[in-house]
């Protein structure tokens, strides 16, 4: 035995939520967030309008969902983090794997705290819309005082304040544990989100023009899908929405009852994040729409339609000129800060879950000290006046080389090196009303990873010929590549260490034959699916 699991002390019982609905709702508190609100609606208008919504749900349907169950599948049977359940299932091959997720989130977060600080910042602004004359200049310019510099230790006192709250707020919640803390708040802020934004949706389609800003959004393109970068665009926005391959439904799985139902939960929150953007593109199109009216041009020839120049430059603009604008605008940012705050809680938990599971350490000394030295690097990074341009980086190269890179590696790994693929989807189908089986198999080993390797290939190569965004070549290099070269040395590093408790002294449950189907003995004692928590309820 290896020094890495010689150790003989025993874990703390692995944390578990009250229940099926509060697992439902905490994983729709992860995957619906900024990318539901400010990504969908423009990138479905730029491929095609209602066209896009084909290959939206065939990439929900071949992608999407397969890789969820996947991931909630790891998640359940080996009952770890991603970087221990990994471990358990791949050796120290499917460790790095999970380490290198929990390495995106790192990343992910340090830069997503700075979002959801501006997003709770606008809250405030929209009682009394400082922004009327220009909503552009005063984002860039009085709130982020933009600089030219690519870093500065420039502080800015209106964004470091609300920075600092955020990262305390998020960190006390993670700090009172899984169902006192995460649960909790998701049991709050997810109703008060569709609540608020169903309001925001309702007030925008009685504003004069929303029909026209309907009729650009949903209007079909067909000719687009016969753009193969249009079903591309389809697999991204399915794959980043729904929080798959960087550990996030891994670890949430971990937390559910032995007996839990596993795939019709998924199907829920599949099905509930794609709606909430389906929602989120009504409201936005139908308030671009007003905006379009209000200036007599059409809604092609507006700007900053996806992003950040939709949610702090177009909504804000939008803001000044609708009647009972400081009202839209609280309930717009308001919502947008409810989803990004419990995204960024379930971003974090990765990171946590993994260095608890490995190192032993108390949940509060891992919020508290992990997270204390997380806030600080965000705050040195997005509390100044260089901020801006590092975050787009960062989060460019974070979602579409690190996440799809970490999705093809897991699977090749997983469903080919290892061969798991009966024994995953015989602990699914073991356990849920709803089975997978050889059309599931196919869809994760087969098509995910050709069209994921397709999506990385593409970017990569798109990277190197065209630099991201006019941004100087050799800041590229070191922030963008950098961030992908950190979370590889980091992964390497954290694999090597060694653990608290041993790793692989464990016996998934429950135990299947060579077919991976349930062994006869646990047949004859596991009953009815309905006795399955969820399995009929």
């Amino acid at each position: 035995m290896t020094s890495s699991t010689s150790t003989t002390a025993v874990p703390q019982p692995r944390a578990e939520w009250t229940g099926q609905i509060g697992f439902i709702i905490s994983a729709i508190g992860s995957a619906v967030g900024l990318g539901n609100i400010w990504r969908f609606p423009g990138v479905a208008y730029e491929n095609g309008g209602g066209a896009f919504l084909i290959p939206y749900i065939v990439a929900l349907l071949t992608a999407g969902i397969p890789i969820l169950f996947l991931d909630y599948a790891i998640g359940h049977r080996f009952r770890g983090s991603a970087p221990l359940a990994l471990r358990r299932l791949a050796g120290k091959m499917g460790e790095g794997i999970g380490w290198f997720q929990v390495m995106i989130c790192v990343f992910i977060a340090i830069y997503y705290t700075a979002v959801l600080a501006w997003a709770a910042s606008y809250f405030v602004f929209s009682f009394n819309v400082p922004w009327r004359d220009d909503a552009t200049g005063f984002f860039v310019g009085e709130y982020l005082q933009l600089s030219d510099a690519p870093f500065t230790m420039d502080f800015v006192p209106g964004v470091l304040i609300p920075l600092v709250l955020m990262w305390v707020i998020t960190l006390v919640v993670l700090g009172a544990g899984v169902v006192n803390g995460v649960q909790r708040i998701n049991m709050i802020a997810i109703p008060l989100l569709v609540v608020g934004f169903l309001a925001l949706v309702i007030r925008a389609l009685f504003l004069p023009g929303a029909a026209e800003g309907l009729n650009a959004l949903f209007t079909p393109d067909f000719a687009a899908l016969a753009d193969p970068g249009v079903w591309v665009a389809a697999y991204s926005q399915i794959f980043f929405s729904l929080s798959v391959a960087f550990g996030i439904m891994m670890t949430y799985a971990s937390y559910r009852k032995r007996r839990s139902n596993m795939t019709t939960p998924g199907l829920v929150v599949a099905f509930a994040n794609s709606s909430f953007e389906i929602l989120a593109g009504i409201g936005v199109f139908a308030t671009l729409g007003f905006f379009a009216f209000q200036q007599g041009i059409g809604i092609d020839e507006l700007e900053g339609l996806t992003g950040v120049g939709l949610a702090f430059m177009t909504f804000p603009a939008i803001v000044a000129e609708m009647p009972g604008g400081p009202f839209f605008g609280a309930l717009f940012f308001g919502s947008l800060t409810l989803a990004a705050l419990t995204s960024l809680i379930s971003i974090l938990e990765v990171v946590f879950a993994g260095v608890i599971d490995k190192f032993g350490i108390g949940r509060k000394t891992a919020a508290y000290g992990l997270g204390g030295v997380l806030a600080v690097i965000s705050i040195l990074l997005f509390g100044t006046t260089s901020g801006l341009v590092a975050l787009d980086t960062i989060d460019n190269w974070a979602n579409n080389i690190g996440i799809v890179a970490s999705a093809v590696v897991m699977s090749i790994t997983v469903l080919w090196i290892r061969r798991a693929g009966r024994e995953l989807s015989g602990h699914l189908s073991a356990l849920s009303t709803f089975k997978v089986g050889r059309t599931w198999l196919f869809l994760v080993s087969v098509l995910g990873p050709v069209v994921l390797g397709y999506m990385l290939i593409a970017t990569i190569i798109d990277l190197i010929n065209n630099p991201y965004g006019d941004y100087d070549t050799t800041y590229l290099l070191f922030v963008g590549w950098g961030s992908v070269l950190v979370m590889i040395v980091g992964s390497i590093v954290l694999t090597a260490l060694p653990w608290k408790f041993a790793p692989d002294r464990f016996t998934p449950w429950p135990p299947l034959d060579s077919s991976g189907k349930p062994a006869a003995s646990e047949t004859a004692r596991s009953g009815r699916p309905a006795d399955i928590e969820g399995g009929a309820r």
